[in-house]
């Protein structure tokens, strides 16, 4: 998790500048048209098909794909070595603005609307080739300070600007449980989720992040996510973007 608040980062830290240099011909940039965001564990029998497809889809340029790792299978017999419990209530938020009660691993969602079985591959395929965001986001990296703006768009309600951040692979040696003696695989582990301000329909949004103030061990990735509410639960995703170095 992020050690400090980042609420108002980017005024209480914009003094905080560290040269950079040329950017590095490894960077990753994505703009975002599909957000898709897999409910997983390690200790689901079913979820390494789906935590495979995340890292197909986490290839493409069009598409910010993040892995939230629950905590409700760890009583199984094994303790998912990247889940919170956070993640979970997240997870709970969804199904309870859809008006359900039900949750279940593997589930993706995407652009925040439309909630697919994370191992139906041609399902999840269909769902993210049809995505798009109402918004574009543009992320520009001057030294150690990245740059993220983000239109207005009068007719859309306000939202807010979330900061993800994730790491871009983990391998895990799986002990006991449901998945007892598998070598895993894992990319794009979300590691922690705070606010970053807001985005207003009638200005849009300009904010700078330090970059030295989020990245490193173990974060390789930010993305950074423009999210509606509606009644305190989440809503339709806006704009997405990520920076990997």
């Amino acid at each position: 998790m992020i050690s400090r608040p980042l609420i108002g980062l980017a005024l209480a830290l914009a003094a905080n500048f560290f040269a950079l240099g040329a950017a590095s011909a490894e960077e990753r940039r994505i703009e975002a048209k599909a957000v898709v965001e897999l409910f997983t564990s390690q200790g689901c029998a079913s979820c390494p098909p789906a935590d495979a497809l995340l890292t197909a889809l986490a290839e493409r340029d069009d598409v910010l794909a993040l892995a939230f790792h629950v905590d409700y299978w760890d009583y199984v017999g094994w303790k998912d070595t990247f889940a919170q419990e956070a993640f979970s209530d997240r997870q709970r938020a969804y199904a309870k603005s859809w008006g359900s009660s039900r949750i279940y691993t593997p589930q993706i969602v995407v652009n925040g609307v439309k909630a697919v079985v994370g191992s139906r591959r041609s399902e999840v395929q269909q769902a993210v080739d049809g995505a798009t965001l109402p918004l574009t986001m543009d992320l520009t990296l001057s030294g150690d300070m990245l740059k993220i703006s983000v239109p207005p768009k009068g007719d859309l309600s306000n939202a807010v600007v979330w900061l993800i951040t994730y790491k871009t692979r983990a391998d895990v040696k799986i002990e006991s449980g449901e998945n007892a003696g598998k070598s895993m695989v894992y990319t794009q582990v979300v590691t922690g989720r705070q606010v970053l301000g807001m985005w207003e329909g009638e200005t849009g949004a300009d904010l700078k992040l330090p970059l030295g103030e989020v990245l490193g061990a173990p974060n390789t990735g930010i993305a950074i996510v423009v999210q509606q509410e509606r009644g305190g639960f989440p809503g339709p995703i806006l704009a997405a973007g990520a920076y990997e170095p």
